[in-house]
Order: structure tokens, then sequence, then C-alpha cells
């Protein structure tokens, strides 16, 4: 299962980029948690520096922009087909 982070203190644009996000899951077909986080402190443990900011599975895909559905796609594929590599390693 994937987890996202939005990243963003709540405006207009963290609002789209959370649809974004769950329009490509739907797309996908996959389960994921989606959280939007909006304190200050948490989010620059991502080292963004500007918001709005997407998180897949700890890694910061997109920061400043709000990004298409097809690259949410292509970020969450990469993410699943790293976590099958890591459960083959197990």
């Amino acid at each position: 299962m994937l987890s996202i982070k939005v990243l963003g203190p709540g405006c207009v644009n963290c609002y789209v980029m959370h649809q974004v996000a769950v329009d490509a899951l739907e797309m996908l077909d996959v389960e994921a948690t989606i959280q939007h986080l909006t304190d200050h402190v948490e989010i620059q443990k991502y080292a963004i520096m500007r918001t709005p900011g997407l998180v897949i599975d700890e890694q910061l895909v997109c920061a400043g922009r709000i990004p298409s559905i097809k690259e949410v796609i292509s970020w969450a594929e990469e993410a699943l087909a790293q976590g099958e590599g890591k459960e083959k390693s197990k």
C-alpha cells in the first residue's frame, strides 16, 4: 500500500493537489493512505522550498506546482515497483 502526503498550508492549490492524487490512485486502482500535512515544521522535514508538495512513500516527487494525473500515476507506479523489489529481497 502506498503512502501519499500532500504538503502545504491548506490553500486551494493544496486541495487541487490532493484531488489529483486521489484521481490518479482511482485510475490505478491501488490502495493508499493520503495525508495532508499543514504543519510548517513537518513540511520542512522534506526540504521543500515551495508548496504544494507531493510525497509518495517518503520520496518528495513534486514541489511548487500541481502535477498532472499522468505524472502522479507514473510516480505511483514507480513507487509500487520499488516496493515490490524490496519485498523480493527479503
